[in-house]
């Protein structure tokens, strides 16, 4: 009897678990502007799956290496996650490194939101359609004159003051990628791929 009791323990261990929801992980390049919008994002819509966010303050390489250990790490927890993402920006990475880590991701199944020059153009592109490479300085000026508000990085408010916007900016943010078409991602500037990673998210909308 005992023997039998300890053989079906040792099985059961290794079951699936149930009941457990999707999950999508974003792991973020920045510590809180990234994280703060999609956090809003998926505390104001009712969404079908959950969502993972990990705000890093990591590079590039080391981002994308940090989510392919999560990712590893659910997948021997039996619990693997539907997709994995990496939101980050350009900035000063050298262009080597920066056009490596699509690879680097492809290779390892993960998804890649990224922003030339950088975060702040997604927010930009809710209010016009702009094809200009400017500084993160400008972007945050151009902001502070068409917000109703005065832009703050770490805002946590950013996702609610544009949200009624959003089909604004994925429509500015697939005309702005069409303008690229030889050239590698790195030199793609201005551009951003955020617009995917929004409207997968909304796939998930609870209607």
């Amino acid at each position: 009897m005992n023997r039998n009791n300890n053989f079906y323990y040792k099985q059961r261990k290794y079951l699936p678990r149930k009941n457990i929801r999707d999950t999508i992980l974003i792991v973020c390049e920045g510590e809180q502007t990234e994280p703060n919008y999609f956090n809003a994002f998926s505390e104001d819509n009712n969404l079908k799956i959950d969502v993972e966010i990990e705000g890093t303050g990591y590079n590039t390489d080391s981002l994308v290496k940090k989510a392919i250990r999560l990712k590893e790490k659910k997948e021997k927890m039996n619990e693997p996650y539907i997709e994995v993402w990496c939101v980050f920006d350009r900035d000063d990475f050298k262009k080597v490194n920066f056009n490596n880590v699509f690879e680097l991701a492809k290779q390892n199944g993960i998804k890649i939101a990224y922003s030339i020059e950088c975060f702040e153009l997604w927010y930009l592109l809710h209010f016009k359609y702009m094809k200009s490479a400017i500084s993160r300085q400008q972007y945050i000026s151009k902001l502070n004159e068409l917000m109703p508000q005065k832009y703050k990085k770490n805002d946590l408010q950013t996702y609610y003051l544009l949200k009624d916007k959003q089909d604004v900016a994925i429509k500015n943010a697939k005309k702005l990628l069409n303008e690229y078409y030889n050239e590698k991602i790195y030199d793609r500037n201005p551009s951003t791929t955020v617009f995917e990673l929004v409207e997968r998210l909304n796939e998930y909308i609870e209607l």
